[in-house]
């Protein structure tokens, strides 16, 4: 892998975030503030709570951008911390759609049906059409729609960039030899933490891990506890918006953490217990991009659906975590309701 190879991996993933930035900010002005009487009409109870950080999120592309709206709208007194838990096991579902849409490159056949299916071709024309709205449209509107597409089509660029720079890779002893660090549950998961925090947006990491797959020297082994991990790395997000707002804020990026974590010690539990007793034969096979899509949204929809009766106990650890002070809880309530009527 020359100097060249890295240039082209590091335009790559700058090319892949800002598509991702471009098209998000898009969804969410195109949104505009009806997200935020929709987040208060349907969180009456848990499981339309979930049902709606699952359909946010797969709208705007970020569970971290889901979450931060969250902590916003607890500061602001519009939703209780009870209803905002729902929402971020939905939202953790919902950030699962990119996985899949980024698989869609590895798909094989030589129709023209397939073949336009391939992101790598449809994306020239999304990026022909939004350009063109952006330089002859003077609707806004128009302008947030040419954003997504335009942001969708960069993304995809950087993604086949990516691809493109690491192919050489699956010639070179040492990266499959570094690989097998991450079989160590431990390593994995710390090492796909770090990465997301870093970056900051567990759909673009999970994005480079499929792009490191096509090198074909990624197991599932070694891919489980790196995609475990990016779920915990995308907390980082909510944690350093709640900075400065009230307790109850806090609280709601303090559950996003413990969901994760809690969901991953039980994922990796029950995984290597019956991979002890049954042994998978899948483990030390290759995994591709589609296999890490269907892991990803494994690990997030049996999370949400085993913690799901377990909201109440979610409140009580981040109430645990962020206590009061004493008589601290009743200004908090005042101060909610001064915000209300502001």
């Amino acid at each position: 892998m020359t100097i060249f190879n890295v240039l082209t991996l590091i335009g790559g993933l700058a090319m892949f975030l800002y598509g991702m930035n471009v098209m998000g900010n898009g969804l969410e002005k195109l949104a505009g503030g009806k997200l935020e009487k929709i987040f208060e009409r349907l969180t009456s109870n848990p499981i339309k709570a979930m049902l709606l950080g699952l359909s946010v999120t797969a709208v705007i592309q970020s569970s971290s951008a889901t979450t931060v709206m969250l902590v916003g709208f607890v500061n602001a007194g519009i939703m209780k911390l009870h209803s905002a838990i729902g929402v971020i096991m939905g939202a953790n579902i919902g950030t699962t759609v990119t996985a899949w849409i980024l698989s869609l490159s590895g798909l094989n056949g030589d129709s023209f049906i397939i073949n336009m299916l391939k992101p790598s071709s449809f994306s020239p024309i999304l990026a022909i059409i939004g350009v063109a709205m952006l330089t002859f449209s003077k609707n806004d509107k128009k302008k947030d729609i040419a954003s997504i597409l335009v942001g969708f089509a960069v993304l995809m660029f950087g993604m086949d960039s990516m691809s493109g720079a690491v192919a050489p890779l699956k010639d070179v002893p040492e990266f499959a030899e570094v690989l097998l660090w991450f079989k160590n549950p431990i390593l994995g998961v710390l090492a796909g933490a770090l990465l997301t925090a870093i970056i900051q947006s567990s759909s673009a990491s999970v994005g480079i891990l499929q792009a490191l797959s096509a090198t074909g020297a990624i197991t599932f082994g070694s891919a489980l506890p790196i995609i475990l991990g990016q779920n915990i790395g995308t907390c980082v997000t909510a944690l350093l918006s709640s900075i400065g707002t009230s307790k109850n804020a806090k609280r709601v990026a303090v559950v996003h953490l413990y969901f994760n974590i809690i969901g991953t010690l039980l994922f990796l539990t029950v995984f290597y217990l019956l991979n002890a007793f049954i042994g998978f034969s899948f483990v030390d096979g290759v995994v591709g991009a589609k296999e890490i899509a269907i892991v990803h949204t494994i690990f997030n929809l049996s999370t949400s659906i085993v913690l799901l009766p377990f909201i109440k106990v979610l409140e009580k650890l981040a109430y645990l975590t962020v206590k009061d002070k004493e008589g601290e809880g009743n200004k908090d309530n005042i101060e909610e309701q001064f915000k209300l009527l502001d």
